[in-house]
């Protein structure tokens, strides 16, 4: 915006609001000044105050609760979108502490869709996995994946409480291509239950298939709370 236009005055209640943010002057869960007092203090209306904390909010800065106030809210957890990672290593590169539960562990047939996904014949045996991943103590991922059991015959043998999956295909089949697609979905109740998610909250959830020397490795969809994850993407010209 030219410096010569001066900034609407939601803009300027926003400005003010995340310098005390960004600043540490307000850390996180500290309770802002209510409406009312902001009201006063910018002596603007009510509603230029409202859409300036309701796009915070929208933004991922703030948490409203209703008939309690609006809080500075935690930093979401993000990933680069076109990159594979850890988990455990996402997580410790914030300063967190990883834990995987493991929820179940089994040989299946391949369905259509997973002798699409894995490029095997139909009803060929796959290796099916289920877990949910915690930052510190809070469920941030929950894991649903396939392995092809040519590419990892010991897959289910590992303890996935001290390797993360990924870590372990990583080394027995090291990746060489990989494919993603992200969509934003309501999840099934046992997978929000897993993840202590409100009710109607949506999830963002990856889908990935990696290869190895030209042979799918695994297939395996990532569930997270959308509010408290976030993905990033880097881009070239």
């Amino acid at each position: 915006m030219p410096a010569d236009i001066p900034l609407p005055l939601y803009q300027k209640v926003k400005t003010y609001l995340l310098g005390q943010i960004d600043q540490g002057i307000w850390p996180v869960n500290h309770r802002l000044p209510s409406e009312h007092e902001l009201v006063a203090q910018f002596n603007v209306s009510r509603m230029t105050v409202n859409r300036a904390l309701r796009e915070l909010t929208d933004e991922g800065r703030l948490v409203r609760l209703q008939g309690v106030g609006t809080f500075v809210a935690p930093p979401k957890a993000q990933s680069a979108l076109f990159e594979i990672h850890s988990i455990a290593a996402e997580i410790a590169s914030r300063g967190h502490r990883h834990r995987c539960r493991v929820l179940n562990g089994t040989r299946i047939e391949a369905n259509a869709e997973l002798a699409y996904a894995l490029d095997i014949a139909l009803q060929s045996p796959v290796f099916h996995t289920q877990m949910v991943h915690y930052e510190d103590e809070t469920p941030i991922q929950y894991e649903e994946r396939w392995v092809n059991p040519a590419a990892a015959p010991h897959y289910l043998q590992q303890d996935f409480e001290s390797i993360t999956a990924h870590d372990y295909l990583s080394s027995v089949a090291p990746f060489s291509e990989g494919e993603h697609v992200v969509e934003a979905l309501q999840p099934p109740k046992k997978i929000a239950d897993e993840l202590s998610m409100l009710k109607n909250e949506p999830c963002l959830v990856i889908q990935r298939r990696t290869w190895s020397g030209g042979n799918v490795v695994t297939f395996v969809r990532l569930w997270f709370p959308a509010s408290r994850y976030r993905l990033v993407g880097r881009f070239f010209a």
